[in-house]
């Protein structure tokens, strides 16, 4: 029996440093209407969705940083884009920054069905960048300070009428990644991601050659693991740092058959 599910890609366009959590989700609640609207049945939100990227940040005290974090989720601030989502029957992935009960901090994403319950999370297991103030680069990159490593493996999930995985940014630059989803007959990955247009170790590296790693590393996952694959930014300038777009949708044969035209707030449907 054929299975068909129309995903929209909802990349997001800068948030700055002083934007407040409602007006990020009344924006992502925007996407999902548009979704919504071209028939999708799930949208894919971006890594860390609901802030900026505040790993650019160097705070001593890293208990300063947790304003950034999420206690729960739903919380206040995101209960209308999950009660949006289960009107319009859409289910959705989004990125944020998770604070456990017991006091972890992670890099996480979840998968919300389209009654509005959350029916898997991942926690992103590849981090890069460093751990202390480093003042040779051109600006600081702290996830592996801010974030502790994703303790819940790569699992997959059998809903919405299909086999779906998740992973995070950093993630798609390895093979075990999507190979570990594969093995568990995948058949759509979604993976968000904040990837700055300038390697802060390396100024002068040409961002094309960056944009090419990314859709190379996306397009191999599909290929090698007969699997779609849903890769969507967060893009353009926040505060002054620049992150690359190309949100897109790619499929089993490692072909892009969308992808995002701007750096803005936009919704590509496959």
């Amino acid at each position: 029996m054929s299975r068909q599910i129309r995903v929209a890609a909802a990349q997001s366009g800068p948030i700055q440093k002083d934007e407040p959590r409602q007006s990020v989700v009344a924006r992502l609640t925007a996407m999902l209407d548009q979704a919504a609207d071209a028939g999708a049945d799930l949208v894919v939100f971006t890594e860390l969705a609901l802030t900026t990227f505040f790993p650019r940040y160097y705070a001593e005290d890293r208990a300063e940083m947790d304003d950034w974090f999420e206690r729960e989720m739903p919380n206040a601030a995101t209960r209308p884009l999950f009660e949006r989502a289960a009107e319009r029957g859409v289910g959705f992935y989004l990125g944020y920054a998770e604070l456990t009960p017991e006091g972890q901090h992670f890099n996480t994403s979840i998968l919300v069905d389209k009654q509005g319950t959350t029916v898997g999370k991942y926690r992103k297991v590849h981090l890069p960048g460093h751990a202390e103030h480093d003042p040779e680069r051109a600006f600081q990159h702290l996830e592996k300070r801010y974030f502790l490593p994703g303790d819940l493996g790569f699992p997959v999930w059998r809903t919405m009428g299909g086999v779906m995985g998740m992973c995070i940014c950093n993630d798609r630059r390895w093979p075990e990644t999507f190979r570990v989803m594969g093995l568990q007959g995948v058949e759509l990955v979604m993976l968000g991601y904040n990837t700055p247009s300038v390697n802060s170790q390396k100024p002068g590296e040409a961002i094309e050659k960056r944009t090419f790693h990314n859709r190379l590393t996306l397009q191999a996952g599909a290929y090698q693991n007969a699997t779609f694959v849903v890769g969507v930014a967060k893009a353009g300038d926040e505060d002054g740092h620049h992150l690359f777009g190309e949100s897109c949708i790619v499929n089993p044969d490692g072909e892009i058959v969308a992808m995002a035209e701007t750096e803005a707030d936009e919704v590509v449907v496959a």
